[in-house]
């Protein structure tokens, strides 16, 4: 294993220099030895572990409970990755306006929730803290790096299922969303992909596509039931329903049940998130599953990479989901 003596010697450095670098964040150094020293170690596999110092940009509760137990989810997921990979614990910060005051103290910084920051606000923190990833969304693609479920994939491949099981009429029920970037349209990057999709495959979407409002319960409720309103009975009811999220697919469960809508046979009901409520509800709900703990490793390791790698272009990476069925959608490989 590579010594501190040989790191220094082939950084052009002191000891103590690369000592203080990778122990004392508040170290200050020229950026261009700092960038040196931190390749030197990686390509020597020096092991006194580069431990930087990490906030957590934490969005504000949004008072929709299965929404925020997704964001605690994930926070607790990321304080049990940076311990896995010997981090020091991230400090949760709870403004954007507090991060750019308290930029000095950290070296890079992983934003969670779906708070929408003004462009001017990101980039003001850009400019005292340019290392930072954004996890789900990205509002600035070209200031930070991004981690993010490939959604869009994941609405291919929900309709590829529909479409394998015989389905031949199949909607989609979301909320109001933004897509990357400071651009705002009224769709969602779901439902976007889902008419993109569908219409390459040949399928209807006029009529089919209820997406309004925000990502709640008692939304998805509205949305099912003005769905049933529409279709029953005038012979274009569908038979198939993709849900942009857990949170709306249990209020469109509730409606459905309340208007005797029988799922799965008479109306298939996929989600996405894979939330644990997703195995209690009636009938339990199929859902795609995204992998928190892929989510927050990539998110550290694509950090620490640009922190220790000059890189001149944003990452933004896209993360698979899979698919567990339940009684609400079954796939065409576990039918008999």
């Amino acid at each position: 294993m590579a010594t501190l003596k040989e790191v220094a010697e082939r950084a052009g450095v002191s000891q103590s220099t690369v000592s203080r670098l990778l122990n004392d964040s508040s170290f200050s150094i020229k950026e261009e030895t700092r960038r040196r020293v931190l390749r030197v170690c990686e390509e020597l596999g020096y092991r006194n572990v580069f431990r930087p110092a990490i906030a957590v940009l934490d969005a504000p509760p949004s008072g929709e409970e299965l929404q925020d137990v997704y964001f605690a989810d994930l926070r607790k997921v990321l304080a049990e990755c940076a311990e896995s990979m010997e981090l020091d614990p991230p400090a949760s910060i709870r403004s954007i306006h507090e991060l750019t005051e308290r930029a000095s103290e950290f070296d890079g910084f992983i934003t969670v929730g779906a708070t929408v920051f003004p462009e001017a606000d990101l980039r003001a923190l850009h400019a005292v803290l340019p290392h930072g990833v954004c996890i789900d969304t990205n509002p600035a693609p070209h200031l930070f790096d991004s981690v993010r479920p490939d959604l869009s994939q994941t609405m291919l491949d929900a309709l590829d299922a529909m479409i394998a099981t015989g389905r031949k009429r199949v909607a989609f029920l979301g909320g109001v969303g933004s897509i990357m970037g400071t651009h705002d349209y009224p769709e969602d990057i779901r439902e976007l992909s889902f008419r993109q999709w569908a219409t390459h495959l040949r399928l209807e979407t006029d009529g089919l596509v209820y997406s309004s409002g925000t990502f709640t319960v008692e939304n998805g409720y509205r949305l099912a039931e003005q769905l049933v309103s529409d279709h029953r009975g005038t012979g274009t009811m569908p038979d198939g329903l993709i849900v942009a999220a857990d949170v709306l697919a249990v209020g469109a469960l509730q409606a459905l049940n309340a208007l005797r809508v029988a799922v799965p046979d008479e109306l298939a009901v996929v989600s996405v998130n894979n939330q644990s409520i997703a195995r209690y509800t009636s009938p339990s709900l199929s859902s795609y599953a995204i992998d928190q703990r892929e989510l927050a490793r990539m998110a550290f390791s694509t950090l620490i990479d640009g922190l220790k790698h000059e890189r001149r272009v944003r990452r933004h990476i896209l993360l698979t989901t899979e698919l567990v069925p339940r009684a609400s959608f079954v796939p065409s490989a576990m039918m008999n």
